[in-house]
């Protein structure tokens, strides 16, 4: 998967509008980031304990709380993961060079669930 991937998935989603943030590419609804490039800082970088840091783009998908952030971690979806930085943050983030294309999918449209005012989320799954 690549962010051009990420960003075809995003534009088939309703009243969604490309951005950019610090230099990195997000993807808002109703105002609101629901995904976003998010490379590792270098504040990140030192508090890595994994063996490897992930190499492939990475973007953070927003969770609908942070008990969903949870029962996402503990699927143990190849690819997904958090970090310190985002502790408290309901979001968690896709090493897309892992990651299945179905659920870097599935983790967008969830996001864009998160995020979208109510009426507009009522008519895509209307529509679905």
């Amino acid at each position: 998967m690549t962010l051009d991937d990420v960003a075809a998935i995003a534009a088939g989603l309703p009243d969604v509008s490309e951005a950019e943030s610090r230099g990195w590419r997000t993807w808002v609804v109703a105002k609101k980031m629901f995904t976003w490039e998010r490379p590792f800082s270098k504040a990140d970088l030192k508090r890595w304990t994994e063996p490897a840091v992930p190499d492939g783009p990475i973007v953070a998908v927003r969770t609908d709380g942070l008990d969903e952030k949870v029962v996402v971690l503990a699927a143990g979806i190849t690819g997904v993961f958090t970090i310190p930085h985002l502790d408290g943050y309901p979001a968690v983030l896709i090493d897309l060079a892992v990651a299945e294309p179905a659920a870097v999918s599935e983790l967008v449209v969830d996001a864009w669930l998160a995020a979208a005012p109510r009426r507009l989320v009522e008519r895509y799954l209307a529509d679905r």
